[in-house]
């Protein structure tokens, strides 16, 4: 790549919040308020998630420029482990992505279901709102429609234009809430305000997620040595600060102990603001910006299935497609049908963050800690131009502890996720070994 077409800081900048900036922030916020204790662990739950996103996101940024190849984690898995291992993470990373598009869905079901059906039947149809997304655009996609780079660029507008309105909500102190503050004084101890900051952590680390994305970029950088930890760096920060106004937002308007119970938490902030016009209309723009976030990873993560297929480890089937209309039929098909399944077993959105953290929490700690061994391994790239980390290995141990942790809470408070978890990671490494038998018992 000429150094004309590589990416410099302003862009890598902006691509780091558009990963990052997703629909979490207009649910997640409900969640991080319903597990911490006081406010105090609620905004420190946001800033230690930032500050971990900087810490795995340099990471990654060093991974993939010392082993920048086509197929992401499960070639890296493959060098730096095993290919059963790689195989293993892979899986479970597109069951943890299928559950999050599950869970995107539902926190659209959540701003538009309640304009469609009646108060006392919301929650009973809403992971039935959130199928029927899936399936709009499972067949949209089977018809060969890509999402397009306008569409994108509209979907960020509607989220900057929802992240602005609900900060502008701080300078009408007429909206404000003024109920105070209640703890539960039975939930002070150590114990218990470090598993309520560990949960609380568990939802601001979903609305951070993305950044692990820059392991694509380690090579398409100008002068990468400053520029990748500058854009990084200086994106993260931006979100952290976005984040944290929003949620202020939230709290200052519904108020703190309201802001556990309560749904559609953006939407009545903007109902305060414009009335009965602005719940309508914000409900409308978030499950439009929710389709297509939907429609983003039924479009990548099919292919994901068809690299994995190439490589002889899922079977050929999945590399089965239409070429008039360049769709990946078997993929496709299966990858919404697992997103369908998670709903079917997991109709809460709350069940569905926890099972897609811990099957993060997995690959996000075994994955950085390939920086480790690669570093080994291409000693000979050092001083050679490519990025190299700074306070290293001080910022991976810290991304890798802070997942581990989350892990660990998630586990302390539902061991039966947690092992479901651990049994399908378990389960898919075996299934590795059953198939290369197959395939090796067919070659003699």
């Amino acid at each position: 790549m000429t150094a004309k077409n590589k990416l410099g800081l302003f862009s890598l900048t902006m691509i780091v919040i558009g990963l990052v900036i997703g629909t979490g922030i207009f649910r997640t916020s409900k969640d991080a308020a319903e597990a911490a204790t006081t406010p105090t662990i609620f905004f420190a739950a946001w800033i230690v998630a930032g500050l971990v996103a900087i810490c795995g996101a340099l990471t990654y940024a060093e991974i993939g420029s010392r082993y920048p190849v086509t197929g992401g984690y499960y070639k890296i898995f493959s060098y730096a482990y095993h290919p059963s291992l790689a195989f293993g993470i892979n899986a479970i990373i597109l069951i943890s992505n299928a559950a999050s598009l599950s869970g995107v869905a539902l926190i659209g079901s959540e701003y538009i279901t309640p304009l469609l059906i009646e108060a006392g039947s919301v929650e009973k149809w809403k992971p039935f709102v959130a199928m029927a997304a899936i399936i709009l655009f499972y067949g949209v996609n089977l018809m060969g429609l890509r999402m397009s780079s306008q569409t994108q660029n509209v979907l960020m507008l509607i989220k900057i234009g929802m992240l602005l309105v609900l900060i502008a909500a701080l300078f009408f102190p007429a909206i404000h809430s003024t109920a105070p503050v209640i703890i539960d004084e039975s939930k002070t101890s150590a114990a218990a305000l470090l598993l309520s900051f560990g949960v609380a952590l568990k939802a601001t680390s979903f609305t951070y997620g993305g950044y692990q994305q820059t392991i694509n970029f380690g090579e398409e950088v100008e002068n990468p040595q400053k520029n990748i930890p500058k854009g990084i760096f200086i994106g993260i920060v931006v979100i952290i600060c976005l984040y944290l106004l929003v949620s202020y937002a939230y709290v200052k308007v519904i108020g703190f102990n309201n802001l556990k119970e309560t749904s559609g938490i953006a939407s009545v902030v903007a109902e305060k603001l414009f009335g009965e016009a602005g719940k309508y209309g914000s409900s409308i723009l978030l499950f439009l910006a929710v389709l297509a976030y939907v429609n983003v990873l039924l479009l990548s993560n099919p292919r994901v299935m068809y690299a994995m297929s190439t490589d002889g480890i899922l079977p050929k089937i999945f590399q089965k497609k239409d070429e008039k209309r360049d769709v990946l039929t078997v993929s496709l098909t299966v990858f919404a049908a697992i997103c369908i399944v998670v709903l079917f077993f997991a109709d809460k959105f709350e069940k569905i963050l926890s099972f897609t953290i811990f099957l993060d929490s997995i690959g996000m700690a075994t994955s950085a800690a390939t920086i480790f061994i690669l570093r080994r391994k291409t000693r000979h790239l050092d001083g050679t131009g490519i990025y190299a980390m700074k306070l290293y290995p001080l910022l991976p141990v810290l991304f890798i502890l802070a997942y581990t942790f989350v892990g660990t809470m998630i586990a302390v408070k539902e061991p039966e996720l947690a092992l479901t978890g651990i049994s399908v990671l378990a389960a898919f490494i075996l299934l590795f070994f059953i198939v290369k038998q197959l395939q090796k018992d067919k070659t003699q």
